[in-house]
Order: structure tokens, then sequence, then C-alpha cells
């Protein structure tokens, strides 16, 4: 058996000749070899490829009955005369009675002197109650518009000839 303190030296001297190893070449003078040259670079000029001859498009023309009539122009809403119809009438009536009960104009606004029009679009089911509201225009104060919103949804029982999508004007004004 060798003794420890020899067993250790072996395996240093091993391991310092491993590591000299990769030093070695560094150490030798650089052989001339040259890496191979690359070859020269040619570049030559090509026409563009021909494109193909442009066939312009034509669809065959529909037969007449399948063409859609041109689409109207909307007319500009009347003004409201004096002879309003009788939906017209009752949304103003119902507007003054929502007034007489405090729920028309928000006190707030009227303390804040807020003043505007809001233009909201309603929906109405065939037996007159509203299906649905919306603000298409603001006044520009939140208060106001959701007031509005409020005062349209409230709205019950228009007559028949109440057309079932139009744009009512609301208007807050202060006396």
């Amino acid at each position: 058996m060798i003794p420890t303190d020899y067993r250790l030296a072996p395996a240093l001297l091993l391991s310092l000749l491993v590591h000299l190893l990769s030093f070695l070449p560094g150490l030798l003078p650089p052989q001339s070899r040259r890496p191979p040259a690359p070859p020269p670079l040619l570049a030559q000029l090509q026409a563009p490829p021909s494109a193909p001859e442009v066939v312009p498009l034509e669809l065959p023309e529909p037969p007449p009955a399948a063409t859609p009539p041109p689409a109207k122009p909307r007319p500009p809403k009347p003004a409201p005369s004096p002879a309003a119809p009788d939906w017209q009438r009752e949304i103003r009536r119902q507007f003054g009675e929502q007034q007489q009960r405090g729920e028309f104009y928000p006190a707030e606004a009227i303390a804040r002197g807020l003043q505007g029009e809001v233009l909201v679009l309603l929906l109405l089911a065939p037996d007159g109650s509203v299906t649905a509201a919306r603000v298409e225009q603001g006044s520009g104060h939140r208060l106001l518009d959701d007031a509005a919103l409020r005062a349209v949804r409230a709205l019950r029982s228009l007559p028949a000839d109440a057309p079932r999508e139009t744009l009512i004007p609301v208007r807050f004004r202060l006396r």
C-alpha cells in the first residue's frame, strides 16, 4: 500500500501536465498556414422580369330587377308646429307631469345654473312603451344627460301613431 502522502503527488503532477498541454500550441511558433482565399464576387444586372399583361376586370351587369332602389335622403326634421301629432303632445304632457313632481330638472343642476339640450334616441315597442333610449348628442353636462335619459325612459303608453324609432330633443332651461 502506498502511503497517503505519495498518492496525492502523482495526481497533482498529472493534472498539471494536462493543463500545460492546452497552452502548448500557443508557445510553439505559428505555422504559416493561410486560409484559402474566398472566390471573387461577381455581380450582373439583369432586366426585370416582364409583368403579365393586366386584363381589366369586367363584371356582368346585374339584372334590372335585382338593383336596389337608391337610398332616399332623410328630410330635415320639421320644427314642431302648433298642431303637433298626438304622440308629441303626449310626451310633452308626461314631461310636464314629471316636472310637477320634481323629477324632470335635477335640483343640483338648477342650483348650479346648468342649462342645455340633450338629443335622445327613443325606441318604442308596439304597445307604446319605451324599449330603449340612449343619448345621441349630449348637453355637455353629465347631470343633464342622465336626467334626460331618466325622463325619456319614464315615458308610458305613448299613442299608436308614435314612430318606433325617433330622436327626442330634451331641453333644460332656467327661467
